[in-house]
């Protein structure tokens, strides 16, 4: 497979790593002298992006590389930036004789000397390190419910080796600090509070993204200290053995809670197991010029046919899709950073094509660099599913007969609309507005956490959860509410994504909303709710009221039509 090349308007970029190496070499003029010696990988072990021979790669298919990892290997073959990657196939996961060796440098070390080899980076190294992202994918998607860690490799050791390589302190110990934290949370078991607690202590209410190199050198030494009071041991300071504890963290994440409850919602068979990818790093918090984001090429909720984008600057993947934080639209990206705001365009239509579907891609930008990290065909409403394939139909994208199948079972009573309109002349008086993730109405009981979500509808009460984050643990209790309002999150966050899939109304990142878990109730501006209290969440424009709204059903007329327009065509065909 050849090395891979970004196109940001006139400039051409190696992707080896994401750091520059001095003058630009021409993919076919590299040396490939140290590509002689190929790695001998172990069975069910592939490369993407790695410029090996790919005769074992070709031998990978989703269920045996997992769903993420098979769709990278396609965008690099469609010569999209693709950071290269090894990956431990769906076999270490479901047999259990591999499954026990699967963290063991024996089934990695070959796949790690590959991605070493084609970047020019060591792991481990105190001059060039190389840092690695470890991250689930079944051959069926999952989003959010398996664990994900970031820039392993960084140590006491390399730390300084990364500083001379990007020159960019403040990305240095923001990224250490993160991989304390996470590894603590994913690996040791930690409670993430403990790690919250010292940040919440030094940002005093300030946007982390606002501390200099300095606090977050201060904040990663505290984090190291937390780690190993509370472990009973130091954070590990070799790489290896930090790579070793991700690599089983998310496999064993296979049979986390949520996991299996997202499967058992899904009725997926738990025998498929997971695969891991270990990819060489890039960084959204490079600074004003970097970032992370996610988004569809279509609208997710209308089928509507412009991209639809969260992005955070200076952010890291997990920043957007945690639920932890809110993020930004297209716009500021496409104003600060035109060029990247093309390129994204021109590889997300490249996307549509090759895969014959609206996608969900997840990017992150380093130094005015794109780097595609995932696509998949994305969750949407039966709205945006109706029109999306009628779309595609039109463009000749896909055949009759394909677009027949996505639509089957999308009749008059599925494509129906709920709105909320004023009783009696009454103006309505919206109590706070919100990011639509999902479109809808839902009328509910106010829940602040699970347990009192599931046991009001065991109850047969309708209920709206109100939480701090849109979080994927909160899936059990999200199957039984009728809607979600959040503090915090994005359109794209895994929980939305999630939330869409299951048909609930859901509206994220609501700063004005304040939640009281202690006394129970939910400040919008002057006004206390408290849990029990009557909710109305409208997603289709973001805004939700106090109490019960009045509801009308509306139907698209225009949609149906087409649609039977298909239908009768393929009854005359």
């Amino acid at each position: 497979m050849k090395s891979q090349a970004v196109h940001l308007g006139k400039h051409r970029q190696a992707l080896d790593h994401p750091f520059p190496k001095g003058p630009e070499v021409a993919p076919s003029s590299r040396p490939t002298v140290a590509l002689e010696q190929s790695p001998v990988l172990p069975p069910e072990v592939y490369l993407i992006g790695c410029g090996h021979d790919t005769t074992h790669t070709a031998q990978g298919s989703a269920q045996r590389m997992g769903f993420k990892a098979w769709n990278l290997l396609r965008m690099a073959g469609l010569s999209l930036p693709v950071p290269p990657a090894f990956v431990l196939g769906t076999h270490y996961c479901v047999d259990p004789a591999a499954r026990a060796m699967s963290a063991h440098p024996d089934v990695w070390r070959a796949g790690l000397q590959a991605l070493e080899q084609a970047t020019g980076l060591t792991l481990g190294d105190a001059r060039r390190p190389l840092l690695l992202s470890v991250r689930s994918g079944a051959p069926v998607s999952m989003p959010g419910m398996m664990e994900t860690l970031l820039n392993i490799g960084l140590c006491d050791h390399t730390v300084e080796g990364l500083l001379r390589q990007t020159g960019n302190p403040r990305l240095v110990w923001d990224a250490y600090r993160r991989l304390v934290a996470s590894y603590g949370e994913v690996v040791a078991g930690l409670p993430a509070l403990c790690f919250e607690e010292v940040a919440a202590a030094l940002l005093q209410g300030r946007d982390e993204r606002l501390l200099d190199f300095a606090d977050l050198r201060w904040l990663t030494q505290r984090f190291l200290q937390v780690y190993a009071e509370h472990a009973g041991h130091p954070f590990p300071q070799q790489p290896t053995a930090q790579l070793a504890g991700a690599i089983e963290a998310v496999f064993s994440s296979w049979q986390s809670a949520k996991a299996q409850a997202y499967r058992r919602l899904n009725h997926l068979d738990d025998a498929i197991g997971t695969a891991v990818t270990v990819q060489c790093m890039v960084f959204g918090n490079a600074g004003g010029r970097s970032g992370a984001g996610v988004g569809f090429t279509r609208d997710p909720g209308s089928g509507a046919p412009n991209l639809w984008v969260d992005f955070l600057f200076d952010a890291q993947g997990e920043d957007v899709v945690s639920g932890r934080r809110s993020a930004h639209g297209h716009d500021e990206l496409a104003t600060v950073l035109p060029e990247v705001w093309q390129a994204l365009n021109d590889a997300t239509q490249q996307l549509e094509h090759a895969f014959g579907d609206m996608q969900d891609f997840e990017f992150t930008v380093q130094d005015s660099r794109l780097f595609m990290l995932q696509t998949r065909a994305g969750k949407r409403t039966p709205q945006a599913a109706a029109r999306i394939a009628l779309d595609l139909l039109d463009t000749g994208l896909i055949e009759p007969d394909v677009a027949l199948a996505r639509t089957a079972g999308l009749d008059r009573q599925a494509l129906a609309q709920t709105h909320v309109v004023a009783c009696d002349g009454t103006p309505l008086r919206p109590l706070g507005h919100a990011a639509s993730a999902s479109s809808g109405v839902a009328v509910g009981e106010i829940a602040l956490d699970a347990a009192r979500a599931l046991a009001r509808h065991e109850t047969g009460i309708p209920v709206v959860l109100v939480r701090r984050d849109a979080d994927t643990a909160d899936i059990a209790a999200l199957e039984s509410a009728t809607g979600l309002l959040t503090q915090r999150g994005a359109r794209t966050s895994h929980a939305a994504v999630v939330a869409r899939q299951l048909g609930k109304v859901c509206l994220v990142g609501c700063s004005e909303l304040q939640i009281d878990e202690t006394a129970r109730t939910a400040k919008v501006g002057d006004q206390i709710l408290h849990e029990g209290d009557l909710l109305t969440l409208d997603g289709n424009d973001g805004t939700f009221y106090a109490g019960k709204s009045q509801v009308e059903v509306t139907f698209p007329e225009a949609l149906l039509a087409r649609l039977g327009a298909l239908r009768r065509g393929s009854q005359i065909g």
